[in-house]
């Protein structure tokens, strides 16, 4: 069920309340604190984009394997985007792009008991019809820009709940679905195959390319010299400009 609000302080905080349950939908107009990753504020003009939360009861996860979570989230937002043509990818860990530029951003929290998932928040911003943003944002995008048309909001939200939760389902059901999901991740990775720029938490830069995430969630990436390893959030950084 979509419960809407025009303001919330932000669309996680209010889908934490335990009168909302598995495949519940917070969707908040405006966000007085609207969070990100990285401790980043999520911006938003009301009554242009969508900004929500989806409530999922992975009980059956252990807590070590939440990353196929933030998998089968990403890949239903980039499912969605392709049923209105319009070709996504997903730039590790959660943000889904267009071509350079950022469309969704999300901020998925876990909460835990005895070592298994007992809830998760997946709180998600797509930029929908905004055409104008803050100078100082990098590089973001809307779908309106993108398509050249603006968009039905419920009618979107109600088809990227659908593509997330049918992702979803290949987590629960594990085996040959949850190897296609994983394989799918891998191939929607943006640059992977393509040699770029990345950071080191110390500002050092190397070229490097992705080869794929492991199951851990580890982006795995060869240097120029040839060499392998993988990193965890907050070990590498994307630069977007040299």
């Amino acid at each position: 069920m979509i419960h809407y609000f025009e303001e919330l302080t932000s669309s996680n905080d209010e889908a934490s309340a335990a009168a909302y349950a598995e495949g519940d939908v917070v969707w908040a107009e405006y966000q007085t604190a609207g969070r990100g990753q990285r401790g980043h504020r999520w911006e938003s003009t009301g009554g242009e984009n969508v900004t929500f939360t989806l409530v999922l009861e992975p009980s059956f996860l252990a807590a070590e394997r939440q990353f196929l979570l933030s998998e089968a989230v990403t890949l239903g937002i980039v499912d969605c985007l392709a049923g209105y043509g319009i070709a996504a990818c997903i730039k590790w860990t959660n943000d889904i792009y267009i071509g350079d530029r950022k469309v969704t951003g999300m901020l998925i929290e876990h909460r835990l008991n005895e070592g298994r998932i007992c809830r998760t928040l997946a709180g998600i911003g797509v930029n929908v019809n905004q055409t104008e943003f803050d100078p100082s944002l990098p590089n973001p995008v809307s779908l309106a820009q993108v398509a050249g048309r603006r968009f039905d909001r419920r009618e979107l939200l109600e088809r990227l709940v659908a593509c997330i939760m049918s992702r979803y389902g290949a987590v629960r059901e594990g085996g040959a679905a949850l190897e296609a999901l994983q394989r799918d991740y891998n191939a929607r990775l943006y640059r992977r195959g393509e040699e770029h720029w990345y950071a080191r938490p110390d500002g050092s830069r190397f070229r490097g390319t992705i080869r794929g995430v492991e199951p851990t969630g580890a982006l795995v990436v060869e240097d120029a010299s040839g060499d392998v390893r993988g990193y965890l959030f907050r070990e590498i950084e994307f630069v977007l400009k040299k």
